[in-house]
């Protein structure tokens, strides 16, 4: 069971998401609905994640990812999973940049994957279980901005790359693909030499070093 922070402007959302974090088996602590409320209620109740919009009150921009980056900086061990309603490629790299090897895990979705319950659930748990996480279609953005590097890259390659970007580990992999973790494992071999990033046993940082080479 985590402990759970909910900062979300939008009443009805935010009762949404108290009450699936709540039927899943972990405790909301605060739900809140301003950024200033956000930052007084971690440091009030020492969450195990924060989940929190992006966009909040008073000029509804992005108090609520700065908030997120504030509270990260002032601990690197809490778990952060933004919620956007668009992609926002800047926000989602600005997020990115606080996750480093040894620190709590960070996610970026959009709030469409609320509504897959499943997902959604998922992605909490494992940002709070310290791993990062990023929405598919994010993903694809990131991928596109970054098409040179990437053309070294096979078909396959780039599907595995996309999944490890989301934060699958190789056995979540082969199962998406319907592949052994065998070709899975030669995969990420291959697509980390042709793009200049040394394998790396440790999933969890092999993840973030992606994500890093696609923020460029």
């Amino acid at each position: 069971m985590a402990r759970v922070i909910v900062a979300e402007d939008g009443v009805l959302i935010r009762e949404g998401i108290t009450g699936l974090v709540t039927r899943f088996g972990h405790e909301v602590v605060a739900a809140v609905g301003d950024a200033s409320a956000l930052v007084a209620a971690v440091h009030a109740h020492r969450p195990d994640i924060v989940v929190t919009d992006v966009r909040m009150p008073p000029s509804f921009t992005d108090e609520g990812l700065q908030a997120a980056i504030r509270l990260r900086r002032a601990d690197p061990d809490l778990p952060v999973l933004i919620l956007s309603q668009y992609v926002e490629q800047t926000y989602a790299a600005e997020l990115l940049e606080s996750a480093r090897p040894g620190t709590g895990g960070v996610g970026y979705l959009l709030k469409d994957r609320i509504g897959d319950v499943v997902e959604f659930v998922d992605a909490l748990d494992r940002v709070a279980s310290g791993y990062t996480v990023v929405d598919p279609e994010v993903v694809r953005q990131l991928l596109s901005r970054r098409r040179a590097p990437l053309t070294r890259l096979s078909p396959r390659e780039r599907e595995v790359l996309a999944l490890m970007a989301e934060g699958r580990s190789n056995a979540a992999i082969a199962r998406t693909l319907v592949v052994s973790e065998a070709a899975v494992a030669k995969h990420i071999g291959s697509l980390l030499t042709k793009l200049d990033l040394p394998p790396d046993e440790d999933d969890h940082r092999r993840v973030r070093a992606v994500l890093a080479y696609l923020r460029g």
